[in-house]
Protein backbone atom coordinates (compact mmCIF):
# COMPACT_ATOMS: atom_id res chain seq x y z
CA UNK A 1 0.00 0.00 0.00
CA UNK A 2 2.71 2.13 1.20
CA UNK A 3 4.66 1.39 -2.54
CA UNK A 4 1.09 2.40 -4.43
CA UNK A 5 0.93 5.83 -2.46
CA UNK A 6 5.04 6.29 -3.04
CA UNK A 7 3.91 6.23 -6.79
CA UNK A 8 1.23 7.93 -7.01
CA UNK A 9 2.99 10.82 -5.67
CA UNK A 10 5.61 10.46 -7.53
CA UNK A 11 3.86 10.45 -10.72
CA UNK A 12 1.81 13.48 -9.69
CA UNK A 13 4.79 15.63 -8.80
CA UNK A 14 5.65 18.87 -11.70
CA UNK A 15 9.21 18.38 -12.93
CA UNK A 16 10.79 21.74 -13.55
CA UNK A 17 10.51 20.63 -17.23
CA UNK A 18 7.05 20.10 -17.48
CA UNK A 19 6.37 23.40 -16.11
CA UNK A 20 8.28 24.75 -18.64
CA UNK A 21 6.90 23.06 -21.35
CA UNK A 22 3.56 23.96 -19.66
CA UNK A 23 4.12 27.52 -19.96
CA UNK A 24 5.59 27.49 -23.32
CA UNK A 25 2.06 25.56 -24.83
CA UNK A 26 0.05 28.01 -23.00
CA UNK A 27 1.93 31.21 -24.31
CA UNK A 28 1.83 29.28 -27.79
CA UNK A 29 -1.94 29.14 -27.40
CA UNK A 30 -2.47 32.69 -25.94
CA UNK A 31 -0.37 34.12 -29.09
CA UNK A 32 -2.72 32.07 -31.53
CA UNK A 33 -5.65 33.43 -30.06
CA UNK A 34 -4.58 36.58 -30.30
CA UNK A 35 -3.29 36.64 -33.26
CA UNK A 36 -6.87 35.19 -34.67
CA UNK A 37 -8.57 37.81 -33.42
CA UNK A 38 -6.21 40.32 -34.91
CA UNK A 39 -7.28 38.48 -37.92
CA UNK A 40 -10.85 38.23 -37.80
CA UNK A 41 -11.38 42.19 -36.18
CA UNK A 42 -9.30 42.88 -39.48
CA UNK A 43 -11.43 41.05 -42.05
CA UNK A 44 -14.60 42.88 -40.11
CA UNK A 45 -12.73 45.99 -40.54
CA UNK A 46 -12.42 45.11 -44.71
CA UNK A 47 -15.50 44.28 -45.18
CA UNK A 48 -17.07 47.24 -43.34
CA UNK A 49 -15.04 49.04 -45.33
CA UNK A 50 -16.32 47.54 -48.55
CA UNK A 51 -19.91 48.05 -47.51
CA UNK A 52 -19.33 51.27 -46.95
CA UNK A 53 -17.32 52.20 -49.97
CA UNK A 54 -20.01 49.94 -52.14
CA UNK A 55 -23.06 51.86 -50.06
CA UNK A 56 -21.21 55.50 -50.78
CA UNK A 57 -21.29 54.61 -54.55
CA UNK A 58 -24.11 53.57 -55.37
CA UNK A 59 -25.96 56.46 -53.64
CA UNK A 60 -24.22 59.03 -55.47
CA UNK A 61 -25.21 57.45 -58.62
CA UNK A 62 -29.04 57.13 -57.31
CA UNK A 63 -31.32 58.82 -54.96
CA UNK A 64 -34.70 57.85 -53.47
CA UNK A 65 -37.49 59.36 -55.71
CA UNK A 66 -39.99 61.57 -54.27
CA UNK A 67 -42.45 63.65 -56.33
CA UNK A 68 -41.64 67.10 -54.61
CA UNK A 69 -41.62 69.63 -57.10
CA UNK A 70 -43.48 67.21 -59.41
CA UNK A 71 -46.59 68.08 -58.70
CA UNK A 72 -48.51 71.20 -59.96
CA UNK A 73 -51.65 73.18 -59.40
CA UNK A 74 -53.29 71.00 -61.40
CA UNK A 75 -53.17 68.51 -59.08
CA UNK A 76 -54.34 70.01 -56.30
CA UNK A 77 -57.25 71.43 -58.30
CA UNK A 78 -57.89 67.96 -58.96
CA UNK A 79 -58.51 67.52 -55.16
CA UNK A 80 -60.01 70.36 -54.37
CA UNK A 81 -63.78 70.82 -53.45
CA UNK A 82 -63.58 73.70 -55.97
CA UNK A 83 -63.78 71.27 -58.83
CA UNK A 84 -66.95 69.64 -57.83
CA UNK A 85 -68.81 72.78 -57.99
CA UNK A 86 -69.47 76.34 -60.08
CA UNK A 87 -67.38 78.52 -58.57
CA UNK A 88 -68.08 81.71 -60.37
CA UNK A 89 -71.02 83.85 -59.85
CA UNK A 90 -71.55 87.06 -61.69
CA UNK A 91 -70.58 90.39 -61.01
CA UNK A 92 -73.87 92.13 -61.22
CA UNK A 93 -74.91 89.53 -58.30
CA UNK A 94 -75.71 91.00 -55.00
CA UNK A 95 -73.59 90.80 -52.21
CA UNK A 96 -76.07 88.87 -50.23
CA UNK A 97 -76.42 86.20 -53.28
CA UNK A 98 -72.12 85.50 -52.82
CA UNK A 99 -73.00 84.92 -49.06
CA UNK A 100 -75.32 82.46 -49.56
CA UNK A 101 -72.86 80.58 -52.30
CA UNK A 102 -70.37 80.65 -50.07
CA UNK A 103 -72.32 79.13 -47.34
CA UNK A 104 -73.73 76.88 -49.33
CA UNK A 105 -70.80 75.33 -50.58
CA UNK A 106 -68.45 75.81 -47.38
CA UNK A 107 -65.80 77.74 -49.82
CA UNK A 108 -64.02 81.08 -49.28
CA UNK A 109 -63.64 82.58 -52.66
CA UNK A 110 -65.28 82.68 -56.27
CA UNK A 111 -64.30 83.98 -59.32
CA UNK A 112 -66.33 86.50 -60.88
CA UNK A 113 -67.15 86.95 -64.30
CA UNK A 114 -68.49 90.08 -66.29
CA UNK A 115 -71.69 90.07 -68.64
CA UNK A 116 -69.80 88.46 -71.47
CA UNK A 117 -68.73 85.69 -69.29
CA UNK A 118 -65.14 86.26 -69.06
CA UNK A 119 -62.79 86.61 -65.96
CA UNK A 120 -63.18 90.18 -64.23
CA UNK A 121 -62.27 89.34 -60.82
CA UNK A 122 -62.32 87.54 -57.85
CA UNK A 123 -64.43 88.07 -54.41
CA UNK A 124 -63.72 86.08 -51.05
CA UNK A 125 -65.36 86.63 -47.61
CA UNK A 126 -62.58 88.91 -46.69
CA UNK A 127 -64.09 91.54 -48.77
CA UNK A 128 -67.20 91.22 -47.51
CA UNK A 129 -66.17 91.33 -44.03
CA UNK A 130 -63.80 94.01 -44.42
CA UNK A 131 -65.77 96.11 -47.32
CA UNK A 132 -69.46 95.53 -46.23
CA UNK A 133 -69.99 93.89 -42.52
CA UNK A 134 -67.41 96.29 -41.10
CA UNK A 135 -69.21 99.17 -42.55
CA UNK A 136 -72.36 98.66 -41.77
CA UNK A 137 -73.90 98.33 -45.14
CA UNK A 138 -76.43 96.19 -46.60
CA UNK A 139 -75.53 93.38 -48.54
CA UNK A 140 -78.54 93.28 -50.57
CA UNK A 141 -77.92 96.56 -51.68
CA UNK A 142 -73.90 96.20 -53.38
CA UNK A 143 -73.05 94.42 -56.17
CA UNK A 144 -70.33 91.87 -56.01
CA UNK A 145 -68.54 94.72 -58.71
CA UNK A 146 -68.45 96.91 -55.61
CA UNK A 147 -66.35 94.61 -53.55
CA UNK A 148 -64.45 92.51 -56.11
CA UNK A 149 -61.02 92.37 -56.82
CA UNK A 150 -60.56 92.94 -60.15
CA UNK A 151 -58.70 90.99 -62.94
CA UNK A 152 -56.05 93.38 -63.36
CA UNK A 153 -55.03 93.38 -59.95
CA UNK A 154 -55.37 89.77 -59.88
CA UNK A 155 -52.30 87.34 -58.97
CA UNK A 156 -52.96 83.78 -61.20
CA UNK A 157 -51.44 80.75 -61.82
CA UNK A 158 -51.11 78.24 -64.51
CA UNK A 159 -52.10 74.57 -64.15
CA UNK A 160 -49.08 73.19 -65.07
CA UNK A 161 -47.28 75.85 -62.50
CA UNK A 162 -45.66 73.74 -59.42
CA UNK A 163 -47.06 73.70 -56.18
CA UNK A 164 -44.16 75.62 -54.66
CA UNK A 165 -44.53 78.23 -57.57
CA UNK A 166 -48.06 78.63 -56.16
CA UNK A 167 -46.90 78.68 -52.66
CA UNK A 168 -44.61 81.50 -53.08
CA UNK A 169 -46.97 83.37 -54.93
CA UNK A 170 -49.94 83.35 -51.71
CA UNK A 171 -47.58 83.87 -49.66
CA UNK A 172 -45.49 86.57 -51.76
CA UNK A 173 -48.65 88.44 -51.83
CA UNK A 174 -50.54 87.62 -48.44
CA UNK A 175 -53.08 85.64 -50.50
CA UNK A 176 -55.57 82.37 -49.69
CA UNK A 177 -56.46 81.84 -53.60
CA UNK A 178 -55.57 81.73 -57.05
CA UNK A 179 -57.21 81.56 -59.81
CA UNK A 180 -56.33 78.96 -62.51
CA UNK A 181 -56.20 79.93 -66.44
CA UNK A 182 -55.02 78.39 -69.30
CA UNK A 183 -52.67 79.91 -72.28
CA UNK A 184 -55.48 82.09 -74.11
CA UNK A 185 -56.12 83.39 -70.63
CA UNK A 186 -59.60 81.34 -69.76
CA UNK A 187 -60.13 80.72 -66.03
CA UNK A 188 -60.15 77.06 -65.83
CA UNK A 189 -60.53 76.99 -61.76
CA UNK A 190 -59.03 77.98 -58.71
CA UNK A 191 -57.17 76.79 -55.81
CA UNK A 192 -56.92 77.84 -52.16
CA UNK A 193 -54.23 77.62 -49.83
CA UNK A 194 -55.73 75.16 -47.67
CA UNK A 195 -55.18 72.74 -50.98
CA UNK A 196 -51.71 73.46 -51.56
CA UNK A 197 -50.75 72.49 -47.85
CA UNK A 198 -52.72 69.03 -48.60
CA UNK A 199 -50.81 68.56 -51.31
CA UNK A 200 -47.19 69.21 -49.58
CA UNK A 201 -48.45 66.85 -46.86
CA UNK A 202 -49.13 64.23 -49.53
CA UNK A 203 -45.10 64.72 -50.54
CA UNK A 204 -44.14 64.45 -47.65
CA UNK A 205 -45.91 61.69 -46.68
CA UNK A 206 -45.16 59.95 -50.20
CA UNK A 207 -40.95 60.34 -48.84
CA UNK A 208 -41.60 59.20 -45.66
CA UNK A 209 -43.20 55.82 -47.00
CA UNK A 210 -40.29 54.98 -49.43
CA UNK A 211 -37.34 55.83 -46.84
CA UNK A 212 -39.54 53.40 -44.28
CA UNK A 213 -39.71 50.89 -47.04
CA UNK A 214 -36.01 51.11 -47.64
CA UNK A 215 -35.19 50.93 -44.16
CA UNK A 216 -36.61 48.20 -43.57
CA UNK A 217 -35.36 46.25 -46.54
CA UNK A 218 -38.51 46.36 -48.67
CA UNK A 219 -36.55 48.34 -51.31
CA UNK A 220 -36.66 51.45 -52.51
CA UNK A 221 -37.48 53.59 -55.84
CA UNK A 222 -34.37 55.20 -57.88
CA UNK A 223 -33.48 57.25 -60.44
CA UNK A 224 -30.40 56.76 -61.68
Amino acid sequence: SSKKNTSLCCHNIITPSKRRTTIMLSACASSITRASARTLSQHRLQASAAVSSHFAANTSKRSVTSKVGDRTAEHAWNKSCYSGMDYTISEDATVFEMVEKLAAYDVGCLVTKDEKGNLSGVVSERDYVTKVALLGDSSKDITVKKISTKAANLVMARPYDTVDACMDKMLSRDIRHLPLIDDVGQVVGIISIKDLIKECLDEKEHTLNQLASFAVGEGGHFVM
